[in-house]
């Protein structure tokens, strides 16, 4: 497992208690994921499971499941807002979590009720400071 300094966690997103990310996209839609410290932690996924596009669900509510060699963990919403695309290539390779859980290892876009609910979440500092 890597150290906190060692984790990589962008300026850019927010973050939960949970351990999940999201990044606020151009056309007001968020993609939504799991932190490098979530990640590290898990070690090697091997499975994820995701709900279905056109879902909608509340901040806290469970949108899927990620499986590694160690556990399965439940993921959570971070805002309440309409699922409009799943990252289906998770399927067949959810192994893309570890190696970049920012960026191809994305989980969800969503559509959220309230985007300014957004900045009710931790930024980056904030997060690691609740890892310590």
């Amino acid at each position: 497992m890597k150290t906190l300094e060692e984790l990589a966690l962008p300026q850019d997103l927010r973050y939960t208690p949970a351990h999940v990310w999201l990044r606020k996209e151009a056309d007001g839609s968020c993609t939504v994921g799991v932190s490098a410290y979530a990640q590290d932690r898990l070690g090697e996924v091997v499975y994820v499971e995701l709900s279905e596009a056109g879902r909608h669900l509340e901040a806290g509510e469970e949108f899927g499941t990620v499986e590694s060699v160690k556990s399965v963990n439940a993921l959570y919403m971070p805002l309440a807002g309409t699922i409009s695309e799943c990252n289906v290539a998770l399927a067949d390779e959810p192994s893309v979590v570890n190696a970049d859980c920012y960026g191809a290892g994305w989980m969800l876009r969503l559509v959220p009720d309230d985007p300014a609910a957004m900045d009710g979440l931790q930024d980056a500092a904030a997060y690691r400071k609740t890892l310590a």
